[in-house]
């Protein structure tokens, strides 16, 4: 009003405005540095309903005994000396410590593939489509049942992990939800009611956003009975901001 000028010269304005970088100083840093490559952990393949499950190995080499230590062993336990004796001691301590190394990991790969398996038979139908409404409300301790494996397990094992599938490469704790009660008592994924959550604001009239009241009637329009609160913790963690910081022209 101050500077006399219509809305459309406004819109002008502000979208020049939105092009411009608060922190002009940035561009001189090196931003590659703070790009992390994702390597995931595990490979998904599906083809008429069956999945393709393996571990990414591709920098992982075969681990092995040298035939060398083990012929070096036999060699000394035939010889009588003193000298020998330690020898063979000491050679056979170190091979059985390898022996030990490669069984722990074929352990922890076993107990990936198992952790992975269950998710991929709990979350069947997700991974067939990559549709995120088609995600079960999914705990630590269903998969510690399926694999009778202990949470704590679960939890160390789908930490910071991924799996790369053809829909994308996911984290394994997106996977996890809570799980919520519609009206007709069915339970639904937290996951489920986010994506609604997100739609709803990504198809809302810009001029007249939602707020988390009318968010929450909506939501309630659908069959998810939440509190507004709690309509409020899936907005934030979807990083999406209040009605009013949402507000266009």
């Amino acid at each position: 009003k101050k500077l006399e000028i219509n809305s459309e010269k406004l819109k002008e304005v502000i979208h020049e405005i939105l092009k411009l970088d608060p922190k002009p100083g940035n561009s001189n840093s090196d931003t590659q540095k703070n790009i992390q490559e994702i390597i995931p952990d595990f490979m998904l393949t599906s083809s008429d309903g069956e999945f393709d499950l393996s571990l990414n190995s591709r920098n992982q080499p075969e681990l092995k005994i040298s035939r060398d230590y083990k012929q070096m062993l036999g060699e000394y336990t035939k010889s009588k000396d003193k000298a020998s004796k330690e020898a063979s001691s000491f050679v056979k301590q170190k091979i059985e410590s390898a022996s030990w190394f490669i069984d722990a990991i074929k352990q922890r790969e076993n107990t990936l593939i198992s952790t992975m398996k269950a998710i991929l038979e709990y979350q069947y139908d997700y991974f067939l489509e990559g549709d995120e409404m088609k995600l079960r409300p999914m705990i630590l301790k269903d998969i510690a049942d399926r694999t009778g494996l202990d949470i704590s397990t679960i939890s160390r094992v789908t930490n910071s992990k991924y799996i790369q599938t053809q829909f994308g490469t996911f984290p394994l704790k997106s996977f996890f939800s809570e799980s919520l009660s519609t009206e007709s008592g069915e339970e639904v994924s937290s996951k489920e009611v986010k994506k609604i959550l997100q739609d709803s604001i990504h198809a809302e009239d810009k001029k007249k956003p939602l707020t988390d009241d009318a968010l929450t009637l909506l939501l309630k329009q659908k069959g998810y009975t939440i509190a507004r609160r709690t309509v409020a913790k899936y907005r934030e963690m979807l990083e999406i901001p209040v009605a009013r910081m949402r507000k266009e022209l």
